[in-house]
């Protein structure tokens, strides 16, 4: 996914321009601290303590001027329009939030006040599209035939969450005025892997066999996760 914003990032903004990034649901803080080692401002925004927390010890252990291209702040996603202004980010990421917001038209429309003109915004989903795949290949055939009617499942914490069609977040996008212009599938090819699985001798061959089958038709469409890029116009 990592390599699929990247390409998003340099196709749509200069070389060498440092972004107003807004990271929501910024969990432990991977991706924040990886663009503002690219040089970016990032602001991070999460509500789950223990994240924060995690967040912050990352930060403490990076380089000053990179601590200093990154502010946290503690909050529910849903209310990015208290902390900043519209149209204040060049890219906004969601990764990994939507699936834990059972109604997230609200959520979105207020990412896409926070994109600047011509901004970035990163979604990272659930596909509903594809949810009998986990069970059916691990041999769990009750629970595949289960998973083609709905757009809720278990996920490996054993929460019920959900999932999103890509035709229903397409028509979101719209809506809002950020739309859809580009998407991938993420974990085509290793969603059955085991958590703790170590990294495999090859894990470059397996990156860049994700990577191709994240951009190609059929295979991204059966992908775990979407990761959908709309513009504000």
């Amino acid at each position: 996914m990592a390599r699929q914003l990247d390409e998003q990032i340099s196709g749509r903004f200069a070389v060498g321009q440092r972004l107003r990034v807004l990271d929501v649901g910024m969990g432990q803080g991977t991706q924040a601290l990886r663009l503002a080692r690219a040089g970016h401002q990032v602001t991070g925004v999460e509500r789950e303590p223990a994240m924060v927390a995690a967040a912050r010890e990352a930060l403490a252990a990076e380089p000053v001027g990179i601590r200093e291209r990154v502010r946290i702040v503690e909050g529910d996603g849903r209310d990015t329009g208290v902390h900043f202004l519209p149209g204040s980010f060049d890219v906004v990421l969601c990764h990994g939030v939507l699936m834990y917001v059972e109604e997230p038209d609200a959520l979105l429309a207020g990412l896409a006040r926070m994109l600047a003109p011509g901004g970035l915004l990163s979604l990272l989903v659930r596909n509903a599209d594809a949810l009998a795949m986990r069970p059916g290949l691990s041999g769990d055939w009750a629970g595949a035939l289960g998973a083609f009617d709905t757009v809720s499942y278990r996920n490996r914490l054993g929460l019920h969450v959900r999932a999103d069609r890509l035709a229903t977040l397409t028509g979101a996008l719209a809506g809002i005025g950020a739309p859809l212009q580009s998407w991938y599938g993420v974990r085509v090819f290793t969603d059955t892997a085991a958590d703790d699985a170590g990294p495999p001798a090859d894990l470059g061959t397996l990156l860049a066999a994700e990577e191709q089958a994240g951009r190609t038709d059929p295979y991204r469409s059966v992908a775990a996760l979407l990761h959908l890029c709309g513009v504000r116009g």
